[in-house]
């Protein structure tokens, strides 16, 4: 446990930074899940227009430093490949 006021100032910053982070990683997740809903549905327009509003929530968390950044690139291949398919 925490005995300085340094290191207990820490444990409290510590903590809200997890609560934030938790959040915005829960956010993205809610928006690439919609992307693969729109995916399995097999409706190209949709799951593009998801993919459309997941990016910038995507590179947000690269921003704000939930995620790293070749992850997100990863993550948006892979999911622009699968709706890009979806069309053929």
């Amino acid at each position: 446990m925490a005995n300085s006021p340094q290191a207990k100032k820490r444990a409290r910053q510590n903590e809200r930074r997890f609560a934030v982070n938790k959040a915005r990683r829960s956010r993205i997740r809610t928006y690439l899940r919609k992307v693969e809903e729109a995916i399995a549905s097999g409706d190209q327009t949709a799951a593009a227009d998801a993919l459309r509003t997941a990016q910038p929530e995507l590179m947000r968390g690269v921003s704000k430093g939930v995620f790293h950044r070749n992850t997100a690139a990863r993550k948006m291949s892979r999911l622009s490949n699968r709706v890009k398919s979806l069309g053929e």
